[in-house]
C-alpha cells in the first residue's frame, strides 16, 4: 500500500471522527482527499463522496431516530425535491458539462478544474457558516409550520448543489429547517442527516448508471469513515463538539483557499 493510500484511509477515519464529534462538516473534505491524495478525477470523486456522505449521514440519522430527534414529515417534504434534483444533476447535468469550459487568456478552464473551483467556493461558504456559528433557535414547543413553496425551492437548490460537488449541504439545510419548518435546532440537525442520506444515496444511483465504480475501494473507505463516526460519538462524551466547530471552520477555509490557488495556478 502506497503512502498516499495510507494517508487517504487515515483521512477517511478523520472525516468520520469529525462527523461524530460535531454532527456534520467532515464530509466536505472527502472530495479534496479523493482528488489530491488518491488522485481520483473530480467527477468520480464527487460520485464517491456522495456514497460516503450518504452512508455516514445514514448512520447518524439512525442514531438520532432512536433518540426521537428526527422529524420524518419534514425530512420527506424537504427530501423529495432534493433527491429529484440531485439524481437529475448526476444523471444528466454533470455528464452534459463539456470537457473544456472557457479560456482565461491562455489558461483553459476544464470541466475538472471548474468542478474543483466551484467546490472550493462551497467550502468557503461552509467554513464561514461554521466560524460564525450564530445559529438561531426556535421555541422547542412551537408548532411546526411549513412554508412549502420555499422548502421546495430550497430542497431543489440544495439537490443541484449536492449533485455538482458531492457534499451534503448541511450548512444550507439546517438553517432552512429552522427558518422554513420552524424546527428546534437539535431536531433540525438530526433531521438534516436523514435528508442528506436520502438525497446523497439517490444521487449516487445516477452515477452507478454512468460510470464504473471500484466497489472494493469505496466500501473500504466508507467502512473506515463509519468506524470514525463511532469513535467521534464516543469522544463527544468528553469533548464539546460545538467548541471544535469554529476551529474546524478555519481549517475548511484554508483548504478552500488552497484548492482555489492550486487549480488556478
Amino acid at each position: 500500500m502506497e503512502i498516499t493510500e495510507i494517508l487517504g484511509y487515515s483521512g477517511a477515519l478523520i472525516i468520520g471522527i469529525v462527523l461524530g464529534l460535531i454532527g456534520g462538516g467532515g464530509s466536505i473534505l472527502t472530495v479534496p482527499l479523493f482528488v489530491y491524495l488518491m488522485h481520483i478525477n473530480p467527477v468520480t470523486a464527487t460520485a464517491y463522496s456522495l456514497f460516503v456522505v450518504g452512508i455516514s449521514a445514514l448512520v447518524g440519522a439512525i442514531n438520532n431516530f432512536r433518540k426521537g430527534l428526527v422529524s420524518l414529515r419534514t425530512a420527506i417534504v424537504f427530501a423529495i425535491p432534493a433527491f429529484i434534483a440531485v439524481y437529475s444533476t448526476r444523471k444528466y447535468l454533470v455528464p452534459a458539462i463539456p470537457d473544456q469550459l472557457f479560456n482565461i487568456d491562455e489558461f483553459m478552464i476544464t470541466k475538472d478544474i471548474g468542478i474543483m473551483i466551484f467546490f472550493a467556493i462551497i467550502m468557503l461558504l461552509a467554513s464561514l457558516s461554521m466560524i460564525k456559528n450564530n445559529k438561531k433557535n426556535v421555541n422547542p414547543k412551537a408548532k411546526v409550520a411549513y412554508n412549502y413553496p420555499l422548502i421546495l425551492v430550497e430542497g431543489a437548490a440544495v439537490g443541484v448543489l449536492t449533485g455538482l460537488v458531492g457534499a451534503g449541504g448541511g450548512f444550507l439545510i439546517i438553517p432552512a429547517l429552522v427558518l422554513l419548518a420552524k424546527l428546534p435546532m437539535k431536531k433540525a440537525v438530526a433531521t438534516s442527516l436523514l435528508i442528506i442520506a436520502i438525497k446523497s444515496l439517490i444521487g449516487f444511483i445516477g452515477d452507478v448508471e454512468n460510470m464504473e465504480i471500484h466497489w472494493n475501494f469505496l466500501l473500504m473507505f466508507t467502512a473506515i469513515s463509519v468506524i470514525g463516526i463511532f469513535i467521534g460519538m464516543y469522544m463527544s462524551n468528553f469533548i464539546e463538539g460545538k467548541k471544535l466547530e469554529k476551529g474546524f471552520g478555519w481549517f475548511v477555509l484554508l483548504m478552500g483557499i488552497y484548492i482555489l490557488i492550486k487549480e488556478l495556478t
